[in-house]
């Protein structure tokens, strides 16, 4: 800097230092790029500025200054586990958790033999494997080969499987079999097998973030909801599936499919888990969610998936896309799994800095949810309005464009004959929940930009993935549409760093709004997609996603049917899911209810027929 500075000197004193050839030369003279005046001009339309030209001449040494420590920094090519010194954290001023931690209290244990077919056993719930292995009626060893012969007999079809640890396995299960067998039984996660998400690191093995390029990347360190999971005598016996890096259900190794009907995809981004889990292939699996990530693959599968509250569990050894929105949860097939899943893994570990010091986790199978105040939000269950049709004339547009557009209303069609087909599903859910004896209170989220602060994803996943882009590697991606995350990174780059502050802020208003309509209740039930959705991954509030029926054959078909298309969702056969929202660190009442419906209904009892 002191020579550029020394270097301009020598040109103001002939007289030319105020033009921009000095920082023009000497940015060409060290092969560097430069900041123009055009460029200015083109990024001040970005920005929505005005910057006459007597302002320019004065930015352009500072900005090209600036490209000089863009280049300083890229070159420490910081790894994806270094989080920035910005911290977010989901507190409000109506925030309210336990502090003390009290002795779990599961559901009685259930009075269960051994199925005769393995495949029952296979679709057991965690709580009941967990009663057959303290009894000693089962063994790790024998729930661990069963899990691997179907991983590998199922994944044919079904794509799910990145890595089998066969030999980690196979000596914890063992391990595990010594264990109980010698009176150490660690709780009900001993020796029961279960699925990791790509994007989680095993120390020895490849975590490969579902994406191009990286098929041999390894992390030397377990992460820490791994470690959690060993520490309670859990048997890890595969690494699953998600989309490259992710997004959606495609990775480097085809696409991941829906055991209810294999030609579509199983939607994502933790489309092994979810798959796997509703196969019968694991006893539970981990996940995570930024935008819809374990919502969206429940619902597809037929799972019941939980979002824990922002900063509840350390992402430590998780692949980072969004510091301020990344959340590690679990994918089981009942609630209660979840509950006992979640005792296991939550919080700080000391190096993840989002997790609350303080708060902590209680289950109580027992909680008498009939005393919570219960919302719903009302317009999310009423009948949407038809959109208007365009007034006037549409542009003439080319045939690609005219394509694009049909395309377009077929799918925006075909969803909203899909939408009112399933309303029945969650009209029934309302009648039920009333039937029970719960009290709806009807509820509305407060008006904010929330899809704007979405940029704040966008903007931390092109920093997270800044060398990808950078190197040109982006190009490996398997998917490299419009949506897809190469042209995401890429745009993401002219968002400006003070609209980033600004999202940041608007997204604080939002959560002391949406915190109020929360402190009114205890848990609110919605549909599992809608605006809700971005509204509390922004928020950090959790959610618990089960199904909520079937399709049937009177249903819709998918607005197309091929193989493993975004438009094949839906038809016959299919799940539809319900969520129950909960306050921020409020997991033990939104549990109670959740589970309290669940087996009022019993439709997580329900298993996919395929072939292998």
């Amino acid at each position: 800097m002191l020579q550029r500075r020394e270097f301009m000197k020598v040109f103001s004193a002939a007289g030319v230092g105020g033009t921009l050839l000095p920082g023009v030369l000497w940015a060409q003279a060290q092969g560097k790029p430069v900041i123009t005046k055009e460029m200015i001009d083109a990024a001040a339309k970005i920005a929505g500025v005005a910057i006459p030209d007597e302002y320019q001449k004065v930015m352009l040494e500072n900005l090209n200054d600036h490209v000089d420590g863009f280049k300083e920094i890229f070159q420490l090519h910081i790894p994806n586990s270094v989080e920035p010194s910005l911290l977010f954290l989901p507190d409000t001023s109506y925030a309210k958790f336990d502090t003390q931690k009290l002795p779990m209290r599961m559901s009685a244990a259930p009075a269960i033999a051994v199925p005769k077919n393995p495949d029952d056993l296979a679709f057991a719930t965690v709580r009941e494997l967990a009663e057959l292995l303290r009894t000693r009626k089962v063994s790790s060893t024998s729930l661990t080969e069963m899990y691997l012969e179907r991983l590998k007999r199922y994944d044919r079809k079904l794509k799910f499987v990145v890595t089998l640890p066969e030999e980690r396995a196979l000596n914890q299960a063992k391990e595990a079999d010594h264990e109980i067998a010698s009176g150490k039984y660690r709780g009900p996660l001993h020796g029961l097998p279960w699925g990791a998400k790509d994007l989680l690191s095993v120390k020895g093995y490849p975590t490969t973030w579902g994406a191009g390029g990286f098929e041999r990347q390894v992390i030397d360190e377990d992460a820490t909801v791994v470690k959690r999971l060993d520490e309670a005598g859990a048997v890890l016996v595969a690494k699953l599936t998600l989309g490259a890096l992710a997004l959606g259900d495609h990775w480097f190794g085809g696409i991941t499919r829906n055991p209810w009907n294999p030609r579509q995809g199983s939607s994502g981004s933790s489309a092994g888990p979810a798959s796997a889990t509703a196969a019968g292939c694991v006893a539970f699996s981990m996940g995570s969610e930024t935008l819809g990530s374990i919502s969206s693959p429940s619902t597809r599968c037929g799972c019941t998936g939980l979002r824990p509250t922002f900063g509840f569990v350390p992402r430590t050894g998780a692949m980072a896309l969004s510091w301020s929105m990344d959340k590690l949860g679990p994918i089981c097939r009942s609630v209660e799994d979840c509950a006992l899943i979640l005792d296991a893994i939550h919080g700080p570990d000391g190096k993840d800095r989002t997790v609350h010091a303080h708060a902590t986790f209680n289950w109580d199978a027992s909680l008498d949810w009939r005393k919570f105040r219960v919302g719903y939000l009302k317009k999310d269950f009423e009948p949407e309005n038809e959109e208007p049709p365009p007034q006037g004339k549409e542009k003439p547009a080319t045939p690609e464009e005219q394509e694009k557009r049909e395309k377009g209303r077929k799918r925006r069609e075909a969803f909203r004959i899909r939408a009112a087909y399933d309303r029945r599903f969650s009209d029934a859910a309302m009648e039920k929940l009333r039937a029970m004896g719960v009290n709806l209170i009807p509820v509305e989220m407060p008006k904010f930009p929330y899809d704007a602060m979405v940029a704040m994803l966008e903007s931390e996943a092109a920093a997270a993935f800044d060398e990808l882009t950078r190197t040109g590697r982006d190009k490996l991606l398997t998917e490299q549409g419009p949506d897809d995350w190469p042209n995401t990174f890429r745009a993401a780059r002219f968002f400006p760093a003070v609209e980033y502050i600004q999202a940041s802020r608007a997204r604080r208003m939002a959560m002391e709004a949406v915190g109020k309509i929360f402190s009114e209740c205890d848990v609110i039930v919605t549909p599992t997609f809608g605006q809700q959705l971005v509204i509390t991954n922004l928020t950090g509030h959790p959610a618990l996603i089960l199904p909520n029926g079937f399709r049937g054959a009177d249903a819709p078909p998918p607005a197309s049917t091929a193989e493993g298309a975004e438009e094949n969702a839906g038809g016959p056969g299919t799940p539809v899911s319900l969520t129950f929202l909960g306050n921020l660190y409020g997991e033990n009442k939104l549990l109670a209810l959740a589970r309290a419906y669940q087996e009022a209904t019993g439709f997580h009892k329900l298993r996919p027929s395929f072939d292998s």
